[in-house]
Formats: structure tokens, sequence, C-alpha cells
């Protein structure tokens, strides 16, 4: 499957819901997980804004790769984003999108108030 990478240099990146764990199956309540290393997967929603647009994109992420206070309205890092379409079909019904995922979603608050103290 293609995957695109994400340039996120030029964006301001905050987030608009707190990390959720991310669910496979909701008729069995199935966790989602990383194929390669098994971690738990989980979904942030983020505020991306860029050349003057504004955008809500739900990120997956591996658990391990949270880190910091994620509260809505945090500024984020978000490192080796990638953006990778998808299509299904769903009860007769073709259904297309674009699926995003990142290696870690990192708070930039505590690195704010560092450079700020330097």
């Amino acid at each position: 499957m293609r995957q695109i990478p994400v340039d996120t240099s030029g964006a301001v990146v905050m987030v608009a819901k707190s990390p959720q764990v991310k669910v496979r199956d909701r008729r069995t309540g199935e966790i989602a997980t990383d194929t390669e290393t098994g971690a738990r997967l989980m979904t942030v929603d983020v505020m991306f804004a860029a050349n003057e647009e504004v955008e809500i994109l739900s990120i997956t992420v591996p658990e391990p790769g949270i880190s910091g206070e994620l509260a809505m309205g945090t500024p984020v890092a978000l490192t080796g984003l990638i953006a990778r379409p998808w299509e299904s079909d769903f009860n007769g019904q073709r259904r297309h999108g674009i699926a995003f995922r990142a290696v870690a979603v990192t708070s930039l608050v505590g690195a704010a108030a560092g450079s700020k103290a330097a």
C-alpha cells in the first residue's frame, strides 16, 4: 500500500481530542495493535493548520509513541507522519479516505518552557 510522508515543518499542530484506545472491531471490543511490535494503537485527534487552512485529523500512533500531557489545546510535534489512501466495500457501499499514522505524538509544552529558560 502506498504511504505518503507528510511535511509538518510549516504547520501548527494542537491536540483537539485526547488520546483514545483504537478499537479494531466494535462488535467484539477487540483493541487494535501494531503488527510489528504488538503495542496497543491509540488515536489522537489534532488540529492541523497550514497554508491558511485548518483541518481536524485523526492520527493513529502506537501507545509508546505518546509522550507528555496531551490535553485539548496542547501544541504537539508529529514524528514520522504518513498519509495512506484507503478504499473498501462494506454492505455494497464503496468507501474511501485517507488514514494518518505517526511514529510519535509529543507534547511541546515542556520543550517551549525549557527553551524560554535557556
